[in-house]
């Protein structure tokens, strides 16, 4: 086995940086010593302390915005322009984590309205869940991190977080940053390791909560495992709908469907992979699709000029290419794209009306492939955008406010965006998955509350 991870650049595949690996005995070492902090009260940063840490990694990160985007365009594939925008929100994030210390906490619990609960005053607080293990996948992975680490630390919850085998520099970085701002030894700490020493990790008896971000295999097979007690959040994928209703404005759709499904290689997990327009529109919407997907600039994330960049490795790229070769093959209109353009990266690529059974209709591509279908009956396309199994965010576009508010209701969906792409998101709305698509919701002050528990104090005086 491996005593090192080698991270390689997804675009011209050299090698970035290799590292060390931990074993199950460093695992050990750094589970112990995150337990001991939880477990010694004493040891518990008061809240002025973890707010000083956070408005001074804000501030570092600030800072060393350019090295941050650059690490992460680098090791994850994401152009240069995405990945300085997802950078920005990585600061934003951890402004959000301090303005939710100031404005969340427990509340009064009424008293005194039986016979039984007078003379008495209860009020619950917020207090830390306890050791958190926290698995993140590539494709954001400077503000993935961020969003899973920093709500730890703001609770204050020792916390261990193992980042995806491909991107690990970003994490790396953000940690560091961490224990230059002060957060002191153990309340943050890397696990660089293979599936095995992760595994480990997660369904230790010490872990009071898990937060997992990647593929739902992985995500469900891992809960099955935890601890009697250990806690979750889980973030899967989804396989996007958008409803193109005939009323809708087509020529503002247009640009922000493209953004929606060929935003980093599709390579998000709310990516827009299913259209349904109406059958009077369908082909002005799937051509102009295809017409701006044709235009978009493929190639370096480092290039300023770069749109879409690669596939984080090549047998993605292999993969993406065989489920369109099916799609195609089975009856699917190919508009543009459908080939591989190197090793590294797939051309972005719209199908029309592919298979209802083909697996770019039923599983998440997680690639630059939108495939676009035609409906007559408005109901009928909600029910085939709700046919699956993952629910996440879906969205409807139309000038119609009641057909709008109806369909809405109608999608299975965890948020449906109105006259938007699907794959909108700001780090403090509430986001996650439904049905096999996750467990709970993620967003920095959700996820500050997911890792906190209530602790009720009740007092008894006779002058109450």
């Amino acid at each position: 086995m491996s005593e090192t991870l080698k991270v390689y650049s997804p675009y011209d595949e050299h090698l970035l940086r290799e590292l060390p690996l931990d074993n199950a005995d460093e695992l050990e070492r750094k589970l112990r010593r995150a337990n001991d902090l939880f477990q010694n009260r004493d040891a518990w940063l008061l809240k002025s302390e973890r707010v000083a840490v956070l408005r001074k990694v804000a501030a570092i990160m600030a800072d060393r915005l350019e090295n941050l985007t650059r690490i992460a365009a680098e090791e994850g594939g994401k152009p240069y322009t995405d990945s300085r925008i997802e950078a920005e929100r990585a600061v934003d994030g951890v402004h959000i984590a301090i303005e939710a210390l100031r404005s969340e906490g427990g509340r009064e619990i009424p008293m005194g309205t039986t016979a039984s609960s007078q003379n008495r005053i209860a009020w619950t607080v917020r207090e830390p869940i306890g050791v958190v293990a926290a698995v993140s996948a590539f494709n954001h992975p400077l503000n993935l991190i961020v969003h899973q680490v920093i709500p730890a630390v703001a609770v204050g919850c020792p916390v261990i977080v193992k980042p995806a085998g491909t991107t690990p520099l970003s994490c790396l970085a953000l940690v560091d940053i961490l224990r230059e701002a002060g957060l002191p030894e153990g309340w943050c700490q890397t696990l660089i390791a293979d599936n095995d020493v992760a595994e480990k990790l997660v369904t230790d008896p010490r872990v009071n909560f898990f937060s997992f971000i990647g593929s739902g295999f992985v995500g469900w097979m891992l809960r099955s495992k935890l601890a009697p007690g250990t806690r979750c959040a889980l973030e899967h994928g989804g396989v996007a709908p958008a409803i193109i209703e005939p009323d809708a404005d087509i020529e503002a759709a247009l640009p922000l469907l493209t953004k929606g499904g060929f935003y980093h290689a599709g390579q998000v997990c709310v990516s827009v992979q299913r259209v349904y327009a109406h059958e009077s529109i369908v082909d002005r919407v799937a051509g102009g699709l295809a017409e701006r997907a044709a235009a978009l600039v493929v190639g370096d994330p480092l290039d300023a000029a770069t749109e879409v960049g690669p596939l984080i490795t090549p047998a993605n790229v292999e993969r993406v290419a065989a489920w369109v070769d099916e799609a195609v093959a089975g009856g699917g209109q190919l508009l543009c794209g459908g080939k591989a353009l190197s090793n590294t990266c797939y051309a972005p690529t719209v199908v029309l009306d592919p298979p209802a059974d083909s697996q770019l209709s039923t599983q998440e591509v997680f690639g630059p492939v939108v495939c676009v279908y035609s409906y007559r009956d408005r109901l009928e396309a909600v029910g085939r955008a709700n046919s699956l199994n993952v629910a996440f965010q879906a969205s409807v576009f139309t000038r119609d406010l009641e057909v709008a508010l109806d369909t809405v209701k109608r999608l299975n969906a965890t948020a449906v965006m109105v006259n938007d792409h699907t794959a909108f998101r700001v780090d403090w709305m509430p986001f996650g998955g439904r049905d096999e698509s996750g467990l709970g919701m993620g967003g920095i002050p959700y996820s500050m509350h997911d890792m906190t528990r209530d602790k009720l104090m009740v007092i008894k005086s006779k002058v109450l």
